[in-house]
């Protein structure tokens, strides 16, 4: 068989779609007609005065008759250029267009054309091979080597047109290497899409459905035209092909871009840079990929970031996330994960968002067997530090921060809000819980406003939780409490007697939960050993557990009480009574991660199901259906958080009692967090190394400014300030009832 082929010069722009692809009474042009829009306009033939200026003009056709013009038409601007099949050209006036310092005259100069659509007041310079794309308006088209579409275009969805074998559909290797997690790409699919399809793979109707749903999702038949969106420009760049482009997109000295979706609007603008190779993906809006970028099987969530090198393959990013300078093959990542320092990779892994990976780090990429079939799973907030090495299968709970260290085994880390030290001079893994809320206040309770003030989206097809504290962590919390409890009473002489089994287990977790309970700390040098945390002989080591378990006492407290207090502020009708009518109820203690939207268990059970009936037909039933729990959620976390309270009170109090003394603490510890966020960000201040650099303290005022001027410190004190007047008038009601 012939490698390159020769046909009839006359066939060029003809046959797009193979004759068996056709369908009968239609003919190659039949898809194309239904994907342009301007069909009403008064559209003609060339007249012989425009085919005589265009031919002095150094242009050929195969075929004059097959191009159509509207007015008002200059052939004029029109120059040395070829056209094939049926081309239409709107309107054509001697404008220039600008954008940034770029201006070109519209028209077609140097460009070879076949069987496009061409909008109005468009500008094509030096573009060798355009073929079979519909381009918008305004667009500014100059210096490309190829730009063309293929007749079984996907633009970067997971489908198979008519004809292809199944081999040929482009899958996602998602959290694991060796595809038993894969999921198929499409426009519009959204983190919680893929860990639904990823994480359940033993429901196999599930399964079935959404292949079928994503399939049908698209249209198969073959034959359909690249578009570009109106006011795009494209310049510099060598070969794009089969790509689907929005409005008001920028892409400049691109390398490749293939079999790709790139949303763009005016309000959402994705640009696309130098050096850039993106092949087989959906890019959100609003992104930005930069500097040599190399992404292969991917998708971006929108306002995500690629720069400066980095290499993204079987890997879903999700919204508001930069990576740059890493390497992050076969992952699942949730919105507002930070990687944008060298050397740091990121392999086989589901991390579930406000992420951050320190220069260095190296998670997954490490194997403890032969095969590749294992992977990490991170909770919300996970924070290895630099040059921190995490081999596989480690669990990790939400804002767990890894010191730097080489961990050299599989790790279960159960305790949120911990710092983890391998500690190699005592050879033991040590532990702090509750680490962020007792040294770290500052970066925990800027936190949420952090995320919130960087999420830029206007599309958010994605809802996010950002608060730190929120069910799934909440409910990490009392795990964790529980495991202290039971860690302590096992560390005292003579633990347990002679009893055995959970009988034993109960009677430790009382002791363990007297002595956490004291009001000082009365465990001393007592040594309180972790079970099951590192798969290893050594001793992994609970720093500082009463402390700890303290702390975790007033994040629950805090959580349930904030959340108790935003319920009677959007309720003014109500009191401590009504409130509990309404909201009394047992603790929903099983939360699930749906891609940033948190979910009862039983209500994404319930999900899977309506999915597997049938009762949800499209993705956009399913889409729709997390608009409904999202929807709920308010209300859902209200209800938890007063199961929460519940479970804290003081058997001494109860009714108003329990709920003015809960009102009391809660204003505490706003005021703890205050207190505490100062602190953090005054070390920096008091710290005599970082104090080195300046000449003098004026020089560091003049440079870093006051710590009492530090904006998000005042915002906190604002903050405590509007909770305790809140708190004052939900106290004045219920003195008045």
């Amino acid at each position: 068989m012939d490698h390159v082929k020769i046909r009839e010069s006359s066939q060029i722009g003809k046959h797009f779609i193979p004759a068996e692809f056709v369908p009968k009474g239609k003919n190659e042009y039949h898809i194309r007609e239904t994907q342009f829009t301007k069909r009403g306009l008064p559209w003609r033939h060339l007249t012989a005065d425009e085919v005589e200026h265009l031919v002095k003009n150094g242009n050929r056709s195969d075929n004059w008759d097959d191009i159509y013009v509207t007015d008002p038409f200059d052939p004029g601007l029109i120059r040395n250029s070829e056209f094939y099949g049926m081309i239409r050209i709107g309107t054509l006036k001697p404008v220039i267009l600008e954008y940034h310092d770029l201006k070109l005259p519209a028209g077609i100069y140097n460009s070879r054309i076949i069987a496009c659509d061409i909008g109005e007041d468009v500008a094509v310079h030096h573009v060798r091979y355009l073929a079979h794309f519909i381009i918008d308006d305004r667009c500014m088209l100059a210096n490309i080597d190829e730009m063309h579409t293929t007749d079984h275009a996907k633009f970067g969805n997971g489908i198979v047109k008519e004809g292809e074998q199944e081999n040929i559909r482009i899958w996602l290797d998602v959290m694991n290497e060796t595809g038993c997690r894969k999921i198929l790409p499409f426009d519009g699919i959204i983190p919680a899409d893929a860990y639904l399809w990823a994480k359940y793979r033993d429901d196999v109707r599930l399964q079935e459905k959404l292949l079928a749903m994503t399939q049908n999702r698209f249209d198969a038949r073959r034959g359909v035209y690249g578009t570009v969106g109106r006011q795009t420009v494209i310049k510099n760049s060598r070969i794009l092909k089969d790509v689907k482009i929005g409005d008001c997109c920028y892409i400049k000295g691109a390398n490749k871009l293939k079999n790709l979706t790139i949303n763009s609007n005016e309000h959402e603008r994705t640009q696309i840079g130098e050096g850039v190779e993106l092949v087989n993906g959906i890019i959100g809006y609003g992104c930005h990929i930069f500097y040599g970028v190399k992404a292969v099987r991917f998708v971006l969530g929108n306002h995500a970031n690629l720069k400066y090198g980095a290499r993204l393959i079987h890997s879903f990013l999700g919204a508001n996330s930069t990576i740059s300078c890493c390497e992050v093959l076969n992952n699942l990542i949730f919105p507002a994960h930070e990687q944008h320092h060298n050397n740091s990779f990121l392999i086989a892994s589901v991390v579930l968002g406000q992420s951050n990976l320190a220069a260095g780090a190296t998670i997954g990429s490490n194997h403890n067997s032969r095969a590749n079939d294992n992977e990490i799973q991170a909770g919300r907030g996970f924070w290895p530090g630099l040059c921190s090495s995490v081999k596989h299968s480690c669990r990790f709970a939400s804002f767990v921060l890894l010191a730097k260290g080489d961990y050299p085994a599989e790790l279960d880390i159960p305790l949120p809000f911990s710092l983890l030290n391998n500690n190699t001079s005592k050879d033991r893994l040590e532990i702090m819980p509750a680490f962020w809320w007792l040294y770290n206040m500052y970066a925990l309770a800027r936190n949420s406003w952090k995320f919130r003030s960087r999420d830029k989206r206007m599309t958010k097809n994605q809802h996010i939780e950002f608060e730190a504290l929120a069910p799934d962590t909440v409910e990490e919390i009392i795990h964790a409490r529980h495991l202290l409890e039971l860690w302590t009473g096992r560390a005292r002489p003579k633990a347990g007697g002679r009893l055995t089994g959970s009988v034993r287990d109960t009677i430790l977790i009382q002791e363990g939960r007297a002595l956490l309970s004291a009001e000082a700390d009365p465990l001393g040098d007592l040594e309180i050993l972790g079970e099951g945390l590192e798969k290893s002989h050594r001793k992994a080591v609970i720093l500082k557990p009463w402390a700890a378990y303290q702390a975790y006492g007033e994040m629950l407290h805090y959580y349930a009480a904030t959340n108790l207090i935003g319920f009677l502020s959007g309720h003014p009708d109500m009191v401590y009574g009504t409130m509990m009518k309404r909201l009394a109820g047992p603790r929903n203690t099983r939360w699930i991660n749906l891609g940033g939207q948190l979910v009862p268990e039983a209500d994404a059970d319930q999900l899977r199901r309506d999915i597997g009936t049938g009762k949800l037909k499209t993705w956009d039933d399913i889409h729709g259906r997390y608009d409904k729990l999202w929807s709920e959620y308010t209300l859902q976390k209200q209800k938890h958080a007063c199961a929460v309270l519940m479970e804290l009170a003081d058997p001494d109090r109860s009714g108003k009692e329990l709920w003015l003394n809960a009102l009391d603490r809660a204003v505490a510890i706003q005021r703890l967090v205050r207190d505490r966020v100062y602190d953090s960000r005054r070390k920096d201040y008091d710290n005599a190394f970082r104090r080195a650099t300046f000449r003098n303290e004026k020089e560091m005022i003049a440079a870093i400014g006051e710590v009492d001027d530090n904006s998000f410190i005042k915002q906190i004190r604002e903050e405590t300030v509007v909770f305790e007047k809140t708190v004052r008038k939900i106290k004045n009601r219920e003195s008045t009832h």
